[in-house]
């Protein structure tokens, strides 16, 4: 218990937002033009855990906390952080008490009460509701309503780190009044609440056309009467990353582009125009390659990329996995197409340090000899053809991503890598608003992974990885009984990784829980869930005359869009 408080004192007295600049007067800024080349497809984080869905429903739904651009906790909804020393964090660890700000309203006017979160809560957990953010109320047992104002969230366990459910850009609250008829199977068919969610926030969704622009206009009834500077926001979606950094480094059409994803010699040519900047922070971001281990054959109808089909007939050898893994010179990945905003790296979980683990680093040294000899070894036989075979299946892999010039440039690196080691590789490229949509139709999307190998990035909310690492468990596997969402992209399952998990929720001191988030990491990394290949600094871009940007690696990088203003 005394090493938990050392921890949650250490927490609490980081919890102070920085100052911001003097923003100009309510509405008067005109609009604010955000531009993300990756479209965003719904403003429901919970039925997608796409990042810039993530990101664009920020600016509307928030959660009782967020974390800061240092990675510190601050209060958003809630009226502060609870600890145990404040009395919000019981004395057994077996539950938290927020207490919301006063006479918050949402943005129809009605107030937001304690009933909310509990809907929520509901919402997310619902049976057959897939929801994609299911890892945040893990071993929440009850949401209940002391009062209209105070929420207790309890837990089965004892829970040392309870800042989870409601906590970052990821878990918001929504309003039960617009969602109540959109539990469990019924979600995805409530397009009216999940493109213009009621919200908190500094804006409001005026008009949303998926997968192409979102209008917003500012909140009339945000908290802050002196906020949001701009009267309007507008956010485009579509393009590529070259395109959305030449808007705003250029030409100055936009005051803000996501996610400049763009080779390191473009981004400089373009700063030199002198109309905007670049932001960059390193969080937890790893560009790495997903194994699916569950077979994907097309014959497979309905079955494929689901335990019904199988294991994956050569994806699940360890020999083959840690061989596609030594083929791959991470050095030239991280040259070509990050330079400065990457490093190599062979952990899921590269950040923050306490958690970085170094044993896990025998993937940084490029060994093709080493390769081919585990593939030897194992019976996998060099064809004629310079394709390895054994028992009547080819080493030939479909190996798809979201399309983007760097992402496509790392296909074909990896391509020609693991040619040298008889692997035979069809490369598929997928529009990032398909890709990371989470459509439950579409045959595309990231979630339903009909493919051998893909890549993408991905990281989490805040410097805790509790809730990060439960998203192996066997039990987040995206499936059709769960409209293909949940966080266990790769459909890695090991009971012993799940128990780990467990542990970690139970573990108070901050040294141990470093050490078992290590042991998670390095299972994922030696168990082949995915092979990591870069650890990617978040890069995005804004004009010169955009005020109040503070960059943001730990939460959403809108996070204060609402001091956001025009340099005047």
């Amino acid at each position: 218990m005394k090493n938990f408080r050392i921890l949650l004192a250490t927490s609490a007295a980081a919890i102070a937002l920085a100052g911001t600049p003097a923003l100009a007067e309510r509405g008067t800024d005109g609009d604010l033009k955000i531009l993300f080349w990756q479209a965003v497809s719904t403003m429901n984080p919970y039925l997608s855990g796409g990042t810039k869905e993530v990101y664009a429903a920020s600016m509307v739904i928030e959660p009782l906390a967020r974390y800061d651009e240092t990675g510190a906790l601050v209060a958003m909804l809630a009226a502060d952080i609870p600890t145990v020393e404040n009395g919000g964090v019981a004395e057994d660890l077996k539950s938290i008490t927020w207490k919301l700000k006063p006479d918050l309203k949402w943005s129809d006017g009605t107030p937001v009460t304690a009933d909310d979160a509990i809907f929520t809560w509901k919402y997310c957990t619902a049976p057959d509701g897939g929801c994609a953010q299911g890892a945040y109320f893990e071993g929440v047992t009850n949401v209940e309503a002391v009062d209209p104002s105070t929420i207790k969230v309890s837990f089965a366990e004892p829970k040392p780190y309870p800042y989870s459910a409601f906590v970052g850009a990821q878990s918001p609250i929504i309003q039960a009044a617009q969602f109540k008829d959109c539990m469990g199977a019924k979600a995805p068919e409530c397009t009216s609440a999940n493109f213009g969610p009621i919200g908190t926030g500094p804006f409001v969704v005026k008009e949303f056309k998926p997968n192409d622009v979102i209008s917003f206009e500012a909140n009339p009834n945000y908290r802050d009467p002196a906020k949001p500077a701009f009267a309007t926001a507008t956010l485009k979606g579509g393009g590529d990353a070259a395109s959305a950094a030449r808007a705003v480094l250029e030409t100055g059409e936009f005051d803000y582009a996501w996610n400049m994803q763009v080779e390191p010699e473009i981004l400089a040519t373009m700063v030199a125009a002198g109309k905007g900047e670049l932001v960059t922070a390193f969080g937890t971001q790893v560009e790495r390659i997903d194994l699916n281990h569950f077979a994907v054959d097309a014959s497979l109808g309905d079955k494929r990329s689901t335990k019904e089909a199988g294991p994956h007939p050569a994806l699940t050898d360890p020999a083959v996995a840690k061989a596609l893994s030594l083929a791959i010179d991470r050095e030239v990945i991280d040259e070509v197409g990050y330079g400065e905003a990457g490093q190599p790296t062979c952990n899921i979980l590269p950040a923050p340090d306490i958690y970085k683990s170094t044993n896990v680093d025998w993937c940084l040294k490029t060994d093709v000899d080493a390769a081919n000899k585990l593939l030897d070894d194992a019976g996998w036989v060099m064809g004629s053809d310079g394709v390895r075979e054994k028992d009547g299946y080819k080493l030939s892999f479909l190996y798809q991503t979201s399309t983007n010039s760097v992402r496509q440039a790392t296909q074909a690196l990896v391509k020609d890598m693991w040619a040298q080691i008889g692997v035979q590789v069809e490369l598929r490229n997928i529009a990032a608003n398909v890709f990371f949509g989470g459509d439950p139709a579409s045959p595309d999307t990231f979630q339903k992974f009909y493919a051998d190998v893909q890549m993408y990035t991905n990281n989490f909310d805040g410097t805790d990885p509790e809730k990060y690492m439960a998203g192996w468990m066997c039990d987040k596997i995206p499936s059709p009984a769960n409209g293909w969402q949940g966080e266990n992209i790769v459909r890695y399952c090991n009971p012993e990784y799940d128990k780990l998990v467990a542990e970690l929720g139970k573990t108070a001191k901050l040294e141990d829980r470093a050490a078992i988030a290590i042991k998670l990491n390095d299972m994922l990394t030696d168990e082949f869930a995915q092979i990591p290949l870069i650890h990617r600094g978040s890069v995005s871009s804004h004009s010169v005359t955009l005020d109040g940007v503070k960059m943001n690696a730990w939460d959403s990088e809108l996070w204060n869009v609402a001091d956001w203003s025009r340099k005047k």
